[in-house]
């Protein structure tokens, strides 16, 4: 059980992670594995994935929950992305545990900047509204980036939301809403799979998960009140968000060469 300091830096990495998830609504869990290594102080960076991964499945959880109560779930191609993506997301866990944890880490801190960067850009183009009808998808494009996204999402240990939300944009068409919504039951899949594949080979601290959660869902109501409070700039939002996860990415990037000998 961790000891009282690490419980409160637990706490306070949760509430970092849910702020901002319900301020920007999403790529706040790209923050978990880093917060993990780098404030709480695990040192095995597979633990830190393999932890963070079911913290981010309960939170992906409530969310769930939230959305389809009030319907917005397009529950027929969630099964259909999410059981494709399974199989990617064991495979990628299988492959991220067997990497260096450097390795990987800096493998992670790329992601974290591309993710930085498709965050900065900013607005897509409007789609369909929600309620209006769209094509029916066809099974093969929504398979084919169910694997490939389900693969990022058990390599890295994360959401993938930032991913599979524009994936089921392409793949399908939906409307932005319903996107979010369906994207969720896919997240909560491949994070479950991810963090029993990771539990299994001991590298998920339990009581840490519950740490991470219970500051999260604090962390979450705050940063959904303050971005009702800023709605007027999105944009400003994301901009603040992104500077973030590249000055992070490059701390990483930094401490991962330093240790693998390259700086």
């Amino acid at each position: 059980m961790p000891d009282a300091i690490h419980t409160l830096l637990g706490l306070c990495s949760g509430g970092v992670i849910g702020f901002t998830l319900g301020l920007v609504g999403g790529g706040g869990s790209i923050l978990a594995v880093p917060l993990l290594l780098y404030v709480v102080g695990i040192p095995d960076p597979h633990r830190a994935i393999g932890t963070s991964a079911l913290a981010v499945t309960i939170n992906a959880l409530c969310s769930l929950a939230s959305h389809a109560r009030s319907g917005n779930v397009r529950w027929t191609c969630a099964a259909l992305f999410a059981c494709a993506g399974i199989s990617g997301a064991l495979a990628g866990a299988a492959c991220g545990k067997v990497i260096n944890g450097q390795h990987l880490l800096f493998l992670f801190a790329i992601v974290m900047v591309v993710v930085g960067a498709l965050m900065a850009r900013g607005g897509r183009k409007p789609g369909p509204q929600a309620g209006q009808d769209t094509p029916r998808p066809t099974v093969l494009p929504v398979v084919s980036y169910g694997i490939l996204t389900g693969f990022c999402s058990g390599f890295f240990g994360i959401g993938g939301g930032f991913l599979i939300v524009p994936a089921l944009l392409a793949a399908t068409g939906m409307p932005m809403l319903n996107a979010i919504a369906t994207s969720l039951v896919a997240v909560c899949a491949f994070g479950l799979t991810t963090s029993v594949s990771y539990a299994v080979a001991g590298m998920v601290d339990l009581p840490m998960v519950g740490i991470l959660v219970a500051g999260g869902m604090v962390g979450s109501a705050g940063g959904a009140m303050l971005a009702r409070h800023l709605g007027q700039h999105p944009q400003r939002l994301r901009m603040i968000f992104a500077w973030l996860i590249f000055i992070v990415a490059l701390y990483m990037m930094w401490r991962s060469a330093r240790a693998m000998g390259l700086a």
